[in-house]
C-alpha cells in the first residue's frame, strides 16, 4: 500500500507566496503591474492557441540551461513561421528587465510565451495577425511545496493519446494544450492527481504536464521520444545518466513494465524530477522517491549548481 494521504497534487504545487500578487508582467515591451498586464481577445494565442512558450527557472541570478530552452523556442517558432521580432540577445534582455523590476533572483519561475499577434479578424489564417506578435513574460517566485519530493505523484493512464507528429508533433511546446487538459481531467475522474498518456501505439510515453520515467533492475527507461515533449529536464537526466555509469534506454514499454517498475518518477524544469506513487492504483515503490531517483536528483542539482555558479 502507498503511504500518502488522498488530497490530490499535480506537478506545479508551489509554496504560496503573497509577493506574487505584486509581480510586474512585461508585455510587449512594457513592463507593467499584474493587474494592468493584457492582451487583446484578438490575439492568435486567446483565440487560437496559435503560439510557443517557455518555462524557465531561476537560480543565483542566473537561468537554468538557458541556451537549450532557447533552441526549443526559436526552433518550435521557425517552424510554424511564427517570427518572435527579437534576437536571443533582446529576449536574455527583456528577461532580466523583468527580473529587475522584481527584484528577484532566485526560486523563481518564468514563462515566456509569443502568440503570433492582434488578428485582424476573429478567423484562423495566420495572414490575419498583421501587426507582429506577442511576446509576455511571467515571472513568479515559486518554489516546489515539499510534498512534491516526500509524497510521489498518483497517476491514471487515459484514453487521450499523445498524436502522431503529422498531427500535432508533441515537439511544440505550442499554446494549444487542450488534448492534455483532456488527459488531466480524466485522470481526475479516475480519482489520480495526474494523467499518464500514451501513445498511438500504446506505448507508455508522458503524462499530460512532465517526461516520465521508469526504474527497472538498475535500468532507466523512457520513452523513444517520437511522441513525447521535448523536454530540457528530460534530457539532462539521460545524460546524466550516461555519464555516471547508469543504463538508461529510450524504448518503447508498456503499462505492464511500468506497473512493475521498483520506481518512477517525472522530469520537468519546474519540479525537476517528482517520484510517482502508484500508477493506475498499483504502488511503485514505498510511495517515495528511491534509491535511483534520490541519485538522479543529486547529480541534476549539482548540475544545475555548476551551470548557474556566479
Amino acid at each position: 500500500m502507498t503511504t500518502h494521504d488522498n488530497t490530490a497534487i499535480t506537478t506545479h504545487d508551489a509554496e504560496a507566496d503573497v509577493r506574487n500578487q505584486a509581480i510586474k508582467i512585461y508585455v510587449n515591451g512594457q513592463i507593467v503591474p499584474r493587474d494592468a498586464a493584457k492582451v487583446s481577445v484578438y490575439d492568435a494565442g486567446f483565440m487560437l492557441g496559435d503560439g510557443m512558450w517557455e518555462g524557465m527557472r531561476l537560480y543565483n541570478g542566473k537561468w537554468a540551461f538557458f541556451d537549450e530552452h532557447m533552441d526549443r523556442l526559436f526552433d518550435s517558432c521557425k517552424a510554424v513561421a511564427l517570427d518572435i521580432g527579437m534576437s536571443r540577445e533582446q529576449v536574455a534582455t527583456a528577461l532580466q528587465q523583468t527580473m529587475a523590476a522584481n527584484n528577484m533572483h532566485t526560486d523563481v519561475h518564468c514563462r515566456l510565451m509569443v502568440t503570433r499577434g492582434v488578428k485582424a479578424k476573429p478567423f484562423q489564417h495566420p495572414s490575419l495577425s498583421r501587426s507582429g506578435p506577442t511576446v509576455v513574460i511571467i515571472m513568479e517566485h515559486s518554489k516546489p511545496v515539499d510534498r512534491l519530493h516526500s509524497r510521489g505523484i498518483r497517476l491514471a493512464s487515459v484514453p487521450q493519446v499523445r498524436g502522431l507528429p503529422h498531427s500535432q508533433d508533441a515537439k511544440f511546446n505550442s499554446h494549444s494544450k487542450l488534448n492534455c487538459v483532456i488527459g488531466c481531467l480524466q485522470a481526475e475522474a479516475a480519482g489520480a492527481d495526474e494523467a499518464l498518456m500514451l501513445d498511438p501505439y500504446g506505448f507508455v510515453n508522458t503524462t499530460n504536464a512532465c517526461n516520465f520515467f521508469i526504474v527497472r533492475k538498475g535500468e532507466v527507461w523512457t520513452s523513444t521520444g517520437d511522441y513525447c515533449m521535448n523536454g530540457v529536464t528530460r534530457r539532462k537526466v539521460i545524460d546524466l545518466c550516461q555519464a555516471n555509469g547508469v543504463p538508461v534506454f529510450e524504448k518503447n514499454y508498456s503499462l505492464y513494465e511500468a506497473y512493475s517498475a521498483e520506481e518512477a518518477f517525472l522530469t520537468g524544469t519546474f519540479g525537476a524530477q517528482t517520484p510517482v506513487a502508484e500508477i493506475d492504483g498499483r504502488p511503485i515503490g514505498n510511495g517515495t522517491a528511491g534509491p535511483i531517483t534520490h541519485q538522479i536528483r543529486d547529480w541534476y542539482k549539482q548540475l544545475v549548481a555548476e551551470h548557474t555558479a556566479c
